[in-house]
Formats: C-alpha cells, sequence, structure tokens
C-alpha cells in the first residue's frame, strides 16, 4: 500500500516554505460551497492564482438547469492539499451526486474532506480507494506526476475518472497507457482543462461548431505563471513534500493545457509537429544543476503544425514577473456572423462556477451528464491526451534546439 502518513504538510501544501498553519488556509471557514471568501490563501494571505478569479465571469449561464435522472452517482474524491482542489469543484453540492468517501495522505485533511462532504468512509490513500466496490466514479485532485497512475489503476478497477490536468506527466508510454485503459474498459474519462468554460473559449468553441471561422489558420495560446522562488510539491524520491518536490523547475511545456486548449478546445483538433525554443532561465531553481528535471528553461515558446493544416504559436513561463493567465486568440479564414448561442450552460442548484474564470462547476456538471446519459464527455481521453502530449513533444524539441518533431496522435 503507497501512503504517506502526517508529514504535517500534504502533496499540494508546500508553497515557498510554508507550513502547515498556512496550509490550513485553504480549507479555513471552507463549507458545502466554495465560495469568493473561501478561495484558498498561500502563507502571506494571497489568493492562489487561478483562484482570484471566482465568480466573476462576465457572462451568466443561459436558461435554467433541467434534471435528466434523479440517480446520484456515487464519488471518491482524491487529494486535498493547499487549494481544497478536491472541494473545489462542487462534487459535494451536485444534485446528481453522493460523494461516498474521501482520501487524502494527511490525515487531518482527509477527515476535513470528510467533514465538508458529508461522508464517513476514508481510506489513507488513493491505491485503497479505487478498491471499494461502492465507488463509481473517482476525482483526481493529486500531484501531477501521480495523475495517469492513478487514472489508469481507478479505470483498472471500474471506475469512471475526472483528473485534474496535467492527464499525464512528462511521459508519452503513459498517455498510451491511460489511452488503452479508456478504450479497453469503456469507461468515462475527462480532464478537468480550466480554460474550456472561460467565457471566450466557450464561445469560440460553440462558434467554430457552427462554421463561423472555417478552418483555423493561425492560433495562440499562453499560460503565464510566475515562479520566481521553488514551489515545492510531492518528492517521489523522499515520499514527503518538500521545496525539491515535483513543482521545482517543472519543464513549462510538461504543464501545456491551459494555454493549448486555445486551439484544441476551440476545435476538437490536435496538433501533429512542433518546434519549440527555450528560454535559458536565470531563476537559480530553473537551471539544469538546481533541479531533479535538469530543464534549463523557464519559458518555452512552441511553433505546432494543426490537424488542419493550419499553425498554433503556444507559450508556457515561469520566468515572467509581469505575467499571469490563460489566454488566448485565433484567425480563421472566414469570419461569419452566425447565430448560436454561446453563453455556458445553467448549472444545476448549489453548483457555482467556482474559480478558473468560473469554469470549475460546468466541468463538474459535465462529467456527470456525460455518466447519467453514457455519453462522451467534452474533454474527453483523446482531446486531454492530445492538448498534454504535444507539450512533451515540445519539450524536447526545446532540448534540440528547436528541431522539428512529429507528435503523436490520439483519436476515439
Amino acid at each position: 500500500m503507497n501512503t504517506l502518513k502526517d508529514t504535517g504538510i500534504s502533496r499540494r501544501a508546500f508553497v515557498g516554505g510554508m507550513g502547515v498553519a498556512g496550509a490550513v488556509l485553504g480549507l479555513a471557514g471552507m463549507s458545502g460551497k466554495a465560495t469568493a471568501a473561501d478561495a484558498p490563501r498561500d502563507a502571506d494571505g494571497n489568493v492562489i492564482a487561478g483562484f482570484d478569479d471566482t465568480g466573476k465571469s462576465g457572462l451568466k449561464p443561459s436558461g435554467v438547469w433541467q434534471p435528466y435522472s434523479d440517480r446520484k452517482i456515487r464519488v471518491g474524491i482524491a487529494g486535498c492539499g493547499l487549494c481544497s482542489f478536491g472541494l473545489q469543484f462542487f462534487f459535494q453540492n451536485h444534485p446528481n451526486v453522493e460523494v461516498v468517501a474521501v482520501t487524502d495522505l494527511i490525515p487531518h485533511r482527509c477527515a476535513r474532506m470528510a467533514q465538508v462532504c458529508g461522508c464517513s468512509t476514508t481510506y489513507d490513500s488513493c491505491e485503497e480507494m479505487v478498491k471499494d466496490d461502492n465507488i463509481e466514479a473517482i476525482y483526481i485532485a493529486t500531484d501531477a506526476p501521480s495523475h495517469a497512475r492513478l487514472a489508469v489503476m481507478a479505470l483498472e478497477h471500474g471506475k469512471h475518472v475526472a483528473s485534474a490536468v496535467p492527464a499525464v506527466y512528462g511521459s508519452l508510454e503513459d498517455a498510451d497507457r491511460l489511452f488503452e485503459a479508456v478504450k479497453k474498459t469503456g469507461l468515462k474519462y475527462m480532464m478537468f482543462e480550466t480554460s474550456y468554460y472561460h467565457d471566450d473559449l466557450y464561445a469560440w468553441h460553440q462558434k467554430y461548431k457552427a462554421g463561423a471561422f472555417g478552418k483555423i489558420i493561425y492560433s495562440e495560446g499562453e499560460y503565464y505563471h510566475y515562479f520566481g522562488k521553488p514551489i515545492g510539491g510531492y518528492n517521489p524520491k523522499t515520499g514527503r513534500v518538500d521545496e525539491n518536490g515535483w513543482r521545482k523547475g517543472l519543464p513549462p511545456m510538461w504543464y501545456p493545457t491551459h494555454n493549448n486548449a486555445y486551439y484544441v478546445g476551440i476545435t476538437g483538433g490536435s496538433f501533429t509537429e512542433v518546434s519549440c525554443m527555450g528560454n535559458h532561465s536565470k531563476v537559480p531553481h530553473l537551471r539544469p544543476e538546481n533541479n531533479d528535471y535538469q530543464n534549463p528553461f523557464g519559458t518555452e515558446v512552441a511553433l505546432f503544425r494543426t490537424s488542419e493544416g493550419g499553425m498554433s504559436r503556444q507559450v508556457v513561463g515561469w520566468d515572467l514577473p509581469s505575467g499571469h493567465g490563460e489566454k488566448g486568440r485565433f484567425y480563421g479564414e472566414r469570419n461569419s456572423n452566425v447565430t448560436v448561442n454561446t453563453t455556458r450552460p445553467p448549472l444545476p442548484p448549489g453548483v457555482g462556477g467556482g474559480g478558473h474564470g468560473g469554469s470549475h462547476g460546468h466541468l463538474t456538471s459535465e462529467f456527470i451528464d456525460a455518466i447519467l446519459r453514457d455519453r462522451k464527455p467534452w474533454c474527453d481521453v483523446a482531446q486531454a491526451l492530445n492538448m498534454t502530449v504535444g507539450g512533451i513533444v515540445a519539450h524536447q524539441s526545446a532540448l534540440k534546439d528547436g528541431e522539428l518533431l512529429k507528435i503523436p496522435q490520439y483519436k476515439m
């Protein structure tokens, strides 16, 4: 059994030397509903990036939510940590969900999750929780390096899977394993890419489907998150959380979904080949001798060829103090004014939009609805991997001074 006993800090709980007292702020005051006042904060009291826009979406959902079924999906949630991430997506509030089990590697966090979700069953690890036959679906909100392994394990134990980003972490082999597990089991897999339900991306996706833009000739996506100091995390070498954890020196293009979504999410297409250049950073932990990845880059800029035959420039940057956020733009072969509803769908009662541009509740609602209706979720395994794997190959290209490389393709 792979468990980590109480070290005082969970997998997601170490940010710049942060201790337990500061980490607990991520859960302080949290009730069944996530609100702007409950937004997770760091040791300095600042709202964690991505959660600062909670409840501030520009467009309200359209219409009134209509239930499809009165059935409740029995869900297990894996992972809490600094961001209260397992609680921030409203599973515990959805009328078609019963949260029946939770797990976190730190006992007091696990207990708090159980209290918020109103469930009595807890597990020491996700590896143990997936064995519970009472659970139908699992939301994996653990450290990024564990996403693919735990997702495959959950699928093999008969569970539908929702996963935080990225779907896989730097491994093309893990991508193939995850893809095959979804195909073999026939179960639902959805990656919770928050950009999908940003007001702009959602509207562009609806217009693209209606033929408003034709082929996308050129697109851009950018994800900036300044990491001037080492950002700690779970360290597989030590089995603890420390400043040398998985985030320290993370290759930028290994975390590419917030920007790659501004092509893949809009079109449903993919990247077929890439040339990428990296900026040799002056930030100490982003130098190859100072991180376990031997990664020298603080920012990576990739030029992709798309499955439509167009081009897409994608950027991920950790060392740009003036940069922040997820954004994109694109240019199609035409720009017609089609009549289509571009506002996001209504949410179930009790489920809010939440953080990251009001996307959290929409992702959960989409996942649960896909299970109930037995349909493919929007960000299914193929889209998740086409978003993620392009970044993995882009980093390989950057290490080869921009060599043009082919990208594996995934299609269900």
